[in-house]
């Protein structure tokens, strides 16, 4: 087990210990750019995300590797590093019993379950809507190049759609 203090992110080995990571999906975060695919990491940086009907992936996100991440503290839970560990550990075997609902039961809900089960900063409260919302705004970029993968897409449509109804 690493030590606490060990919480290097390595975006070349795709590890992010203790953290939500988030990537886009095509097609839907084009028009909501706030909307995503997340999965959470443990202590080592193995991602685990539900990525399907019954599926929890390991170290294979389902949409590509990610895009944001939002590092956790796990002194922040009453668990520690291996309750830390324990609590995705767990959130993902439910979620392999899982149909996947794009709209209330999805990748958001399995790492909502996660936090939930460590008690998260000393809540049992955490939800898709509530942690979309923290990856948006405590979240931070892999690269500064995945701020376009995120919001480009968008400013073309905004863009298209305001010259279309200008030119009609």
């Amino acid at each position: 087990m690493m030590p606490i203090t060990d919480r290097e992110i390595s975006p070349e080995s795709n590890r992010y210990p203790f953290c939500i990571v988030w990537t886009p999906i095509p097609c839907i975060t084009w028009f909501f750019p706030f909307i995503g695919h997340m999965g959470i990491a443990n202590s080592r940086g193995v991602i685990r995300d539900f990525a399907g009907s019954y599926y929890v992936a390991e170290d294979d996100m389902g949409f590509g590797w990610p895009t944001r991440y939002w590092q956790l503290a796990p002194e922040h839970t009453e668990v520690g590093i291996e309750g830390f560990d324990r609590a995705v550990q767990e959130a993902s075997e439910e979620y392999k019993t899982r149909m996947h609902n794009l709209i209330c039961d999805n990748c958001h809900s399995h790492v909502a379950l996660a936090l939930n089960k460590m008690r998260y900063q000393d809540r049992e409260d955490w939800n898709m809507v509530n942690l979309c919302w923290y990856a948006l705004v405590k979240g931070s970029f892999v690269r500064t190049t995945d701020i376009f993968a995120q919001f480009l897409p968008f400013c073309i449509i905004i863009i298209i759609l305001i010259g279309v109804s200008i030119f009609v």
